[in-house]
């Protein structure tokens, strides 16, 4: 009894390890090259330029250092307004998103046209920066904190949404199927069997979207949509007027 000869199948698993291996190769190889030339485009090989702005760098870091207190009193209340801005945003995203992220999940969506509009309104929300809807809603309803906590909260709404679909995307079928078994209802299904799965994931979102809020909420005054934002609208554009012709001119 003769074996068969095992040369021919080694020889095209190497061929095939060996194509694999060029191929990662010249993946990475374009990736880089792109990288690189992004970098240059946007002006990070120039040198010159960036050695030229390290002293103007220190220099604001000195005009910064030590801040100054003296008028901390007059911050409490605008500080408040941005923590309550994040807060209502955050709650006006969660609230959306959650039947949002149900219809664009492919295993919750009742129908493939719901899934797609869904998906169409959360990547539209998404696309637009919450400084062109704080824009808009102070446009629609006049100058304060509305409008911001309206332009944070509808411009999460795409982001998390998003999120929570592709967590639900991702649950185990097992528990699922066992409660289709058992005899659950969908909305029964959705409450035993995909919930418990996603909902840590959907918590440490929350969390973390909310620090983005407020964040978020702090340049609301830019375009009006804040606390006493009219008034530090113009403080900002009267600072960059003076200072044009030192910090802001670099």
């Amino acid at each position: 009894m003769t074996l068969p000869n095992p040369k021919p199948a080694f020889d095209r698993l190497l061929k095939q390890q060996r194509r694999q291996w060029y191929r990662t190769i010249v993946t990475w190889a374009i990736a880089l090259l792109t990288i690189a030339i992004c970098c240059f485009l946007v002006g990070l090989w120039d040198e010159k330029r960036l050695s030229d702005g390290i002293p103007s760098i220190l220099n604001l870091l000195h005009q910064m250092l030590p801040p100054d207190f003296s008028d901390a009193r007059n911050w409490v209340k605008p500080l408040f307004d941005t923590l309550a801005m994040s807060v209502a945003g955050t709650a006006i995203a969660i609230v959306f998103s959650m039947p949002l992220s149900l219809l664009a999940a492919r295993n919750t969506t009742p129908h493939p046209l719901l899934f797609q509009v869904s998906r169409l309104i959360l990547n539209g929300l998404r696309s637009v920066p919450e400084l062109i809807m704080g824009i808009i809603f102070v446009a629609a309803v006049g100058f304060g904190a509305l409008p911001g906590t309206l332009a944070v909260g509808f411009h999460s709404i795409g982001m998390v949404g998003k999120f929570f679909a592709e967590y639900i995307e991702l649950v185990n079928e097992a528990p699922l199927e066992a409660a289709r078994a058992a005899g659950a209802n969908k909305v029964q299904v959705i409450y035993h069997g995909i919930l418990p799965q996603v909902l840590p994931q959907m918590m440490d979102l929350t969390l973390y979207r909310w620090e983005y809020n407020f964040r978020a909420s702090t340049v609301m005054g830019a375009v009006g949509a804040g606390a006493y934002a009219l008034w530090d609208f113009c403080i900002v554009l009267l600072y960059c007027f003076v200072t044009s012709d030192r910090s802001f001119a670099l």
